[in-house]
């Protein structure tokens, strides 16, 4: 039985990448690709890559914690992106890219702080990651979202996004909505 819907937002570098991969995972019910904490009301795509909004590109991830938990999300987002680079992912460069994540309550906030600390055993370099409270998230345009389930053969789909899936299928299968149970 279904229980209570949260609420998770986070950014790692470009939201493709992280749309693509929490769209796999059992519990999560919807991911849209958006933007937040910045300073711009209904940013669009251009004024977020000038990278002067203070907004992050983002997935606002709605879940039910009663078949995937929010650390569990947490453990999928470390192992995901990189999180020791400042404003970068990759080629992606610039604030938008940043690594980070935005907390909707006081438990999130905890359970991050407690999830970086574990993280940083998985990484040769510093953690930079951000934590900070939620304070907006702006839904991306319509042509953003699902983009990889609507174009897996551009380019960047598949030379950034397919090593990030297969990673997790390797690594968190159990998780995913196709895992027998």
């Amino acid at each position: 039985m279904a229980g209570a819907e949260e609420i998770a937002t986070l950014g790692g570098g470009c939201f493709w990448c992280l749309e693509a991969v929490y769209q796999e995972l059992r519990g999560v019910r919807q991911v849209v690709s958006g933007y937040a904490g910045g300073h711009v009301e209904n940013p669009t795509y251009e004024q977020v890559c000038r990278g002067t909004t203070g907004h992050a590109e983002v997935v606002q991830l709605t879940f039910d914690p009663a078949e995937i938990t929010y650390e569990e999300l947490l453990e999928v987002f470390w192992h995901i992106h990189d999180p020791t680079t400042l404003n970068r992912q990759g080629a992606d460069v610039g604030p938008q890219y940043r690594s980070v994540i935005f907390y909707h309550t006081e438990a999130q906030r905890r359970l991050a702080e407690a999830s970086k600390q574990a993280a940083a055993r998985l990484w040769p370099r510093p953690i930079v990651t951000a934590i900070e409270p939620f304070r907006n998230f702006y839904p991306a345009e319509a042509y953003h979202q699902n983009y990889y389930r609507r174009h897996p053969d551009q380019p960047y789909c598949f030379i950034v996004i397919d090593p990030k899936l297969r990673k997790l299928r390797k690594e968190f299968g159990d998780k995913l909505k196709t895992a027998k149970r």
